[in-house]
């Protein structure tokens, strides 16, 4: 046995990469084990991935947390957001799932605004203008190029869910996670059935929302998993929810995630509708509401030029006039999905390290732009900037958001947030507790704060003009993705 203090909890993360597991002692936060194990993407205009992957990857994950994983007495998963899953009358997939970063359905979202009263419309209805990345177009999509697949499916499921639903053998999603798909109605917390109606699409396809809190139902005894009998499944959410959980989040305080996409989000008490489209009006897991940003292209991107240049990562050099756009994948913030990258302001003296550096000031930049979209209008200005992800620890990437938010920048001391989150959850389910709460006790956001430095207008301003003057090129299709 252990020697936690109180009982045990999971928390999974199950992201476009990998899944990883933690298993978490409920009363003091400590991560007594953990596990990982990778997915697979397929690359192109479409980012794809078997589902039956993740699931592979959480019982490798599980088992590399020895007795500790049998021990718990909770569990609860977090996913990537907004992918499509189709499984058929036994629970099989139809096809591999679309990930949130696949594009293909950028003429779908187009129409489906247009078809059904423009973006205020949407935001007023939904919470969010659906772009590419959302279930909805996905759906549509599918339905025309794939009519086959679309009359096999007999569920359809978000990442999350498909997990969830593998444990616990019902189908359920959360508040947080069905607000990403586009057929989930903020103004009514329920699925819109005039959209569902409009793509073809039967609700009856869909899981029951839950209850935050709610426990929705125990671990099977079908599947070899090193779980007990009677494993709680707590409602599990979407990974920006559940890092906001895994933060312990007051309304108002700003986070920046740098990972294979970039996010901005804070909680808030006010229902979001941006007709704009920049800010998505997510729900969180709790009752609240998670308004966020997200670009597409963010540490796999800039990684992805210093390779090419043959750099370290950090390998960055001051002094650049050089604007970089790193919309290596299409973009969704700025909504640019057919994009890709840019160079302008290349010189005879430029060097390797000035372009690299350009790459994260292009990456930052398109987060930043979109901050004040979507704190509430009394915010703070002066709170600190929550850095998490995997690029938050990168020196480059530290300096380069303090350098261009003008805010002081705090790093929590905490990993693995989304599935810290998870955990809170879980642990939430078992103790009757806000699982922000939890994490509050577990003090999971306390870390150094980097004091603010003078904000860089110049290279905001470079960028800004640069893009303004190139997105008529950037929002031509580009052939042979």
């Amino acid at each position: 046995m252990s020697a936690a203090e109180g009982p045990l909890v999971v928390g999974v993360d199950s992201s476009t990469q990998s899944t990883k597991v933690l298993v978490v002692d409920a009363a003091t936060g400590q991560v007594v084990a953990s596990g990982q194990a990778p997915h697979t993407v397929s690359s192109g205009a479409g980012r794809e991935s078997d589902p039956r992957q993740w699931w592979d990857a959480l019982c490798a994950a599980l088992h590399q947390c020895g007795d500790a994983a049998h021990e718990a007495a909770a569990v609860s998963v977090a996913g990537q957001q907004h992918g499509l899953v189709t499984l058929d009358s036994q629970g099989d997939p139809v096809r591999p799932a679309m990930l949130w970063n696949d594009v293909r359905s950028a003429a779908q979202a187009r129409r489906l605004v247009e078809d059904l009263g423009g973006p205020k419309a949407w935001a007023e209805r939904t919470g969010s203008v659906p772009g590419a990345s959302f279930t909805v177009t996905k759906w549509a999509w599918l339905a025309e190029n794939e009519p086959e697949a679309v009359r096999s499916t007999a569920a359809v499921r978000l990442p999350h869910d498909y997990l969830t639903e593998r444990l616990t053998g019902v189908g359920t999603t959360d508040r947080g996670d069905a607000s990403g798909t586009g057929w989930w109605a903020s103004t009514t917390e329920a699925y819109d059935e005039e959209i569902l109606a409009h793509v073809g699409l039967d609700p009856a396809l869909l899981p029951r929302v839950a209850r935050p809190g709610e426990v929705v139902g125990t671990v099977r005894d079908s599947h070899d998993l090193p779980f007990s009998k009677g494993t709680l499944v707590a409602p599990g959410t979407g990974d920006n929810a559940a890092a906001a959980l895994g933060l312990g989040l007051r309304p108002g305080a700003p986070v920046l995630s740098l990972g294979t996409s970039g996010t901005v989000y804070a909680v808030s008490k006010h229902r979001p509708a941006d007709p704009s489209g920049t800010v998505a009006g997510f729900a969180d897991a709790r009752g609240d509401w998670l308004p966020l940003a997200c670009t597409l292209n963010c540490t796999l991107a800039v990684d992805r030029l210093a390779a090419l240049l043959g750099l370290e990562r950090e390998a960055v050099e001051p002094g650049t006039t050089v604007t970089l756009l790193p919309y290596l994948d299409g973009e969704r913030t700025p909504n640019l999905p057919n994009a890709s990258g840019l160079l302008h302001g290349l010189r005879h003296d430029t060097t390797a390290g000035q372009l690299l550096q350009a790459a994260y000031d292009g990456a930052v930049h398109a987060l930043l732009g979109a901050l004040d979209l979507v704190l509430d209008q009394d915010a703070d200005r002066s709170t600190p900037l929550l850095l998490i992800g995997g690029g938050a620890r990168g020196t480059a990437w530290q300096q380069t958001v303090r350098r261009l938010s003008g805010r002081p920048v705090q790093v929590p001391r905490a990993k693995e947030l989304v599935a810290l989150g998870a955990a809170a959850q879980a642990a939430g389910v078992l103790t009757g507790e806000d699982p922000a709460a939890v994490a509050r006790r577990w003090k999971t956001a306390d870390g150094p704060v980097l004091e603010a430095v003078e904000r860089d207008e110049t290279t905001l301003a470079r960028i800004s003009g640069v893009l303004s003057d190139a997105t008529p090129l950037l929002e031509r299709a580009t052939e042979n993705r």
